[in-house]
């Protein structure tokens, strides 16, 4: 059975550097035989997490506890779930993952086991991590600038990644993405993303 990579993005501009680059992603891995798909987080009806850790007292609840919520998360992390490769894309937002993304990123949760008993922080359902990630991120200032003032989108989508048992293979991370309102991705940075499939296709065997 082949392989699959889903890809989770969290920019508000379908078409641009971010989702460009995961379009690129996904067709590197594509070339080598993967199913790919891409799920826009804007598109989706995603509830705020209330914080009720309902999800997180279910011992033998699996990979994930069940949450009070009825939207569209479930069937978003059944698509995770059944997924070989991850990719997480979110452009930088005032220094930080967007909005929709963090919405997602606290919806995770579920993945842990957290009784109210305990006195240290919630345990990882999935451990050791049984798959392979790329994190995708975009500032508006040089990238060798934003890796040292904007570290937060890198770090949480890292935390994402392995909080759904994903470890990051490969980090894509774009500088000076917001010049133009129509700002693209050169040859040589889409030629960088492309690559970043291929061995992420490779990678999961």
């Amino acid at each position: 059975m082949s392989k699959k990579i889903v890809a989770i993005v969290g920019t508000y501009r379908k078409g641009k550097v971010t989702d460009s680059a995961t379009s690129e992603l996904l067709r590197g891995a594509e070339s080598r035989g993967v199913e790919t798909e891409k799920i826009y987080l804007i598109d989706k009806h995603i509830e705020f997490c209330t914080n009720c850790r309902m999800c997180t007292q279910q011992r033998d609840a699996g990979r994930r506890g069940v949450c009070i919520h009825d939207d569209e998360m479930e069937s978003i992390l059944e698509a995770v779930d059944g997924a070989d490769g991850l990719v997480l894309a979110s452009p930088a937002n005032f220094y930080n993952i967007t909005a929709v993304t963090r919405r997602f990123m606290e919806r995770l949760i579920v993945y842990t086991y957290w009784p109210w008993q305990a006195k240290m922080g919630p345990e990882m359902r999935v451990k050791p991590p049984d798959k392979k990630a790329v994190t995708i991120t975009a500032t508006a200032c040089p990238a060798w600038l934003g890796r040292i003032l904007i570290r937060g989108p890198r770090q949480a989508l890292k935390i994402a990644a392995a909080t759904m048992g994903a470890e990051v293979q490969t980090t894509l991370y774009y500088g000076a993405a917001a010049q133009t309102p129509d700002a693209t991705l050169s040859k040589t940075e889409l030629e960088k993303a492309y690559k970043a499939g291929v061995r992420l296709a490779d990678a999961l065997g």
